[in-house]
């Protein structure tokens, strides 16, 4: 059976899907056709329930549990992992943007004195965008651009701020940006619980026993990875652009843990609590099915 699967080009996803697609483990008859997108894009394409299998941003997975059930292995939650807000750090550019101001929402701008900061986002539906609406409601003057290019956006001054995400949590110091607030932080204190970033769901249009099974068989490419944490590493590292192996392996060392395994209720509590959250200040639709693969099997 032949399923479409998207996922992103970054190295937690490659890390953890390389053995899967590459039959290194047991498929259990199972091919795939794969789609490698930027996790907006994957939001996007799941609002239209393109794909049979897709990573997405929790965020946008609230907008599609119609369309798709969260499987149980795969997901990006930890503590320490969320998206950094961040500003120009270098000399005169410097604008010491602080919490007060986002709070606010206004900031005193060198050159255009008082107005609203504008933000540089990695999506309407990223997880990390969620977050700062969580956060900082007030900061309302967005402007969405890709992941990757949010850090020169900021430094040549199209952006205020940035929301970054992915590899950029490395790469922004070097540039002479430097970090306003964690959101990451942000939710733990308020909750105590890790961050969910985002999960892997499948269609509901498959049967649950074909969910199971690709279930089954995602978890065990991420244990196959665990045991063996280089024999990805090419294909890892041709999807990771100029990356460094350091960087990627931090990359892989942050976002892939016990939930990307398997969520567990610890993990599974965490996301209801996004949700129930979300839903309590109107963020997010109200959802009326069952989320999690686990009710379904």
């Amino acid at each position: 059976m032949k399923l479409t699967l998207g996922f992103s080009p970054c190295p937690n996803d490659t890390f953890i899907f390389d053995a899967l697609i590459h039959h290194k483990i047991d498929t259990e008859g199972l091919d795939f056709e794969v789609f490698y997108d930027d996790v907006e894009t994957l939001n996007q394409k799941a609002m239209r329930g393109e794909l049979d299998i897709t990573k997405l941003s929790y965020h946008a997975f609230a907008y599609v549990t119609d369309k798709y059930v969260l499987l149980d292995a795969g997901s990006a939650l930890g503590f320490g992992v969320g998206p950094l807000l961040i500003s120009d750090g270098r000399g005169l550019r410097r604008l010491g943007i602080s919490i007060s101001d986002l709070e606010k929402g206004i900031i005193d701008h060198p050159v255009y004195g008082l107005r609203k900061p504008k933000i540089g986002i990695p999506g309407k539906y990223t997880t990390a965008n969620f977050l700062m609406g969580l956060a900082f409601p007030n900061a309302t003057d967005k402007v969405e651009l890709v992941f990757s290019d949010i850090e020169d956006a900021v430094l040549d001054g199209r952006v205020d701020i940035g929301l970054i995400i992915h590899e950029n949590r490395f790469t922004y110091q070097d540039k002479g940006l430097k970090k306003i607030i964690d959101l990451g932080d942000y939710w733990e204190k308020q909750t105590g619980c890790a961050i969910p970033l985002g999960g892997i769901a499948g269609n509901r249009r498959l049967p649950p026993d074909v969910l199971d099974k690709v279930n089954r068989v995602l978890r065990k490419s991420v244990e196959f990875a665990f045991e063996n944490p280089k024999s990805g590493l090419e294909f890892i590292r041709s999807h990771a652009q100029e990356m460094s192996e350091e960087v990627m392996y931090k990359h892989i060392d942050l976002y892939v843990n016990k939930f990307s395994i398997e969520l567990g209720s610890e993990g599974r509590r965490a996301i209801q609590l996004l949700f129930d959250t979300a839903r309590e200040k109107n963020i997010i639709p109200k959802i009326e099915e069952n989320i999690f693969l686990t009710a379904l099997v």
